[in-house]
């Protein structure tokens, strides 16, 4: 690869793992296996290896997703929540046993396998045998204070056993929903007509952030804990802590073990492997850890993960059933995403009637054809996938790819170097007009929380809306002759839509919905361009001049706004009173301008993500690579050393976090 390209590729991934961890932490909605989300992540990680020059220094590969939303206190963890390096390789784990035992240098070591249940991690804090505090992993540094909801939760104990546990520690472990509960739980919600979850997982993650404590009972959470952290604690190792603390009350695993070689750990391997189908709980794995404490502290950490522990992922399970049919779905965007229509058969704890097809060229490398005897696989994937073909016994023909839009009509288009197909009809196919709508009223973009899903359908179909624009039209009488709406949802309804007129520019600017603009471009774009019409009338040349901002998402504004319709539409929202300038009274001071800043670290009073925004406010730029054009590198705990190296090399000044804080004081 050229080096301009493999930067680009960096950036992609990077760009494309902080929009899934978003999904999977903090909106509890993925939508791509663990699988296939550990595979970006190894590649980007691979490519950073090989080209540390190109290595963002917030990249993907140094932090832990974050699952902190803006609906409970944030504190801060005692000790970091770091998250398992993992494999799904015996020789990986083979390599990682291998390590641990040059880095301990001959020592006799212990290690203890344990199940890798898939759930929410959650941390327990006990004084004096009392539950005083309960918090998410949340970016790994800090997280949720979900107390309340936990305290919910009955195999938790809100009070412990005996008199010889010590007087401050705490208990991590995760947070899960049995198959039966989950089972029950969306019965009831198809019943209402409510959404349904996807997975336990999922379940279990909505309903932790839930904000009432008295909902949150009725969710019937379990919860294993596995982990104990303290100044004080009975033994010098893992096993025999987790033994203790079972007489203090705790949920501990049975299922937990000493290993004194690798042999014994395949052996545990080999048996999960298969028994995991009779548990009433999802596991995707078992984890690794080295049992002594001493060892641990011996072995050390990376900035992200222990390197005395690993977890292994079981490969994903699979079943055969009959490819009925074919549908073809089409999104917000106009990608066109065909789904096996199956004969209902049990996978790993559902029933599974629909299964991906990706696209086009998946279908015709599997040579797939209706009739088939498929291989269906399920590893954590929110819809299954068709992975292969197991038995063929007829003579259909092979599957022809639509050519036109299922919807509108429209014939589709493929654009070169995407495997999707489109449907170019963006502004006239329903179901991307009413995908861009819900997009649109989003809680990260405009917020219009009393609208949802069905409420837009609904709308939509009556003809009262037929863009985001007109939502700003509503009226109270528009609503209540619709079936469902009482005078007081509508009042809410109204409400909320006026309410979001105070929602700053780069939201909004989110919220159009423009191809490959996420949260993070909106505001760079926003940033560089401080209203709508600056935007509008930006050339590709002066586009592509903003950092990080490439080519592919230059072609996507320029082409956006250069519709007609979508001038009429912008338009429209300005009428309405929308935010499209970024407002100068948010600004703090002046005091970093000019400046190119770094943040390389981790921090104890605000997160990375806080001191973007806070450098912004003071006028300073955020730059993500080290260059002799950097003013200085805001830097935390835990600083690379390569990064070091070459701040040294260049002559850039480190500031720490105290002297940073001190600078914006004075």
């Amino acid at each position: 690869m050229e080096k301009l390209d493999i930067s680009k590729r960096i950036n992609e991934l990077s760009d494309t793992i902080r929009y899934h961890n978003e999904l999977y932490y903090r909106d509890a909605q993925p939508e791509i296996s663990d699988f296939e989300y550990d595979q970006l992540l190894k590649e980007l990680q691979r490519l950073e290896t090989q080209y540390p020059e190109f290595a963002q220094t917030d990249s993907p590969t140094q932090r832990i997703g974050n699952d902190i939303s803006n609906k409970f206190e944030t504190v801060y963890h005692k000790y970091p929540m770091l998250s398992l390096g993992n494999t799904y390789s015996r020789e990986e784990l083979s390599d990682f046993y291998r390590r641990v035992q040059q880095g301990l240098e001959g020592q006799e070591c212990e290690f203890v396998c344990e199940l890798k249940y898939d759930g929410v991690s959650i941390s327990l804090t006990y004084e004096n045998g009392k539950l005083t505090r309960a918090v998410t992993r949340g970016d790994g540094t800090r997280g949720d204070d979900v107390t309340e909801n936990v305290k919910t939760i009955k195999s938790i104990p809100l009070v412990l056993k005996g008199d010889d546990y010590p007087q401050n520690f705490e208990m991590r472990g995760e947070i899960f929903m049995t198959h039966k509960t989950f089972e029950k739980l969306n019965n009831i919600r198809q019943e209402s007509g409510d959404n349904l979850f996807a997975n336990p997982r999922n379940a279990t993650a909505g309903s932790i952030k839930m904000q009432y404590s008295s909902e949150v009972a009725k969710r019937y959470l379990d919860c294993f804990l596995y982990y104990i952290l303290g100044e004080e604690l009975p033994y010098d190792n893992h096993f025999d802590n987790l033994k203790k603390a079972k007489s203090w009350g705790f949920k501990i695993p049975e299922d937990i073990i000493k290993c004194k070689n690798l042999d014994d750990v395949f052996d545990y391997i080999n048996y999960w492997d298969t028994a995991r189908k009779n548990l009433d709980y999802d596991i995707d794995g078992i984890v690794l850890k080295v049992n002594n404490y001493k060892q641990q502290e011996q072995l050390g950490y990376t900035a992200k993960t222990p390197r005395w522990a690993i977890s292994y992922k079981f490969k994903a399970e699979q079943a055969v059933t009959e490819l009925l049919s074919i549908d073809y779905q089409v999104g917000r965007t106009g990608a066109i995403t065909p789904v096996a229509n199956l004969q209902p058969v049990f996978l790993a704890g559902t029933t599974v009637k629909r299964a991906s097809l990706h696209n086009a060229e998946q279908i015709a490398l599997l040579d797939l054809r209706i009739g088939d005897k498929v291989f269906v696989e399920k590893g954590g994937e929110i819809i299954p996938k068709v992975v292969g073909i197991a038995v063929r016994e007829h003579k259909n023909p092979p599957t022809k790819f639509i050519a036109h839009c299922p919807e509108c009509g429209t014939e589709l288009i493929k654009n070169e170097g995407e495997a999707k197909h489109f449907c170019p009809n963006d502004n006239g196919c329903p179901p991307q007009i009413k995908g861009k709508i819900i997009h649109f009223i989003s809680r990260k973009a405009m917020n219009i929380e009393s609208l949802g899903e069905e409420s837009v359908e609904l709308f939509f179909n009556k003809g009262l809306i037929h863009n985001a624009a007109d939502l700003y039209q509503l009226k109270i009488e528009d609503i209540l002759p619709l079936e469902r709406f009482a005078q007081k949802s509508a009042e809410n309804i109204i409400n909320s839509i006026e309410s979001s007129k105070t929602v700053p520019y780069p939201r909004v600017l989110y919220a159009l919905g423009l191809r490959y603009v996420g949260e993070t471009v909106a505001k760079i774009l926003a940033k560089a361009f401080p209203n709508i019409d600056l935007l509008i009338n930006a050339s590709i040349e002066e586009l592509t001049e903003v950092h990080e901002i490439g080519e592919r998402i230059a072609e996507s504004v320029k082409e956006y706004f250069s519709q007609a319709d979508i001038i009429e539409f912008v338009n429209k929202l300005k009428e309405a009173g929308l935010q499209f300038k970024v407002d100068r009274e948010e600004q703090k001071s002046d005091i970093l301008k000019d400046m190119s800043i770094v943040i390389s670290g981790v921090f104890v009073h605000h997160s990375r993500d806080e001191y973007k925004t806070i450098i912004e406010l003071h006028g300073g730029k955020n730059s993500s690579s080290i260059s002799k054009n950097t003013s200085f590198i805001l830097a935390g705990d835990n600083m690379g050393p390569s990064k070091k190296e070459k701040a040294q090399k260049l002559g850039v000044e480190l500031k720490s976090e105290e002297e940073f804080l001190k600078m914006l004081n004075d």
